[in-house]
């Protein structure tokens, strides 16, 4: 049964953007699935992670696309802190960037969700 966790804050030290997670994976073995999808009906991206058991979901609401922004605009790919252990999130940026310029003017992806994604990655689409 996958499990979601939902980050809430991160921090932008330079180049390395580091995002928490409140709650710690209870499973050894989790690592990046290398991979990005987005729950339009919560407005959020989520990064999968994966074990032995399956996929497992990381959560990036609104109240951090801010730091997203930053982390498109950062050199590596962000890593998820979490108690003492850190996990780079590989390919974060590339998938973080193919889904906000899919979603740019696709409505497909719910007005709402579309809307608030155009006005908070503004620069990124423009650049």
């Amino acid at each position: 049964m996958p499990i979601t966790y939902n980050v809430h804050s991160g921090v932008q030290l330079e180049n390395d953007i580091r995002f928490t997670l409140e709650e710690m994976p209870n499973h050894p073995n989790i690592k990046a699935g290398e991979r990005m999808i987005t729950d339009s009906d919560s407005l959020s991206f989520v990064y999968l992670l994966e074990d032995e058991t399956g996929y497992h979901y990381v959560k990036f609401g609104q109240d951090v696309w801010p730091l997203l922004v930053h982390t498109l605009k950062a050199e590596n790919d962000p890593t998820l802190q979490f108690g003492d252990m850190e996990l780079t999130l590989h390919k974060f940026k590339e998938e973080l960037e193919m889904l906000i310029f899919n979603i740019e003017g696709n409505d497909n992806y719910g007005v709402t969700f579309s809307k608030a994604v155009e006005e908070a990655f503004d620069a990124i689409l423009k650049a």
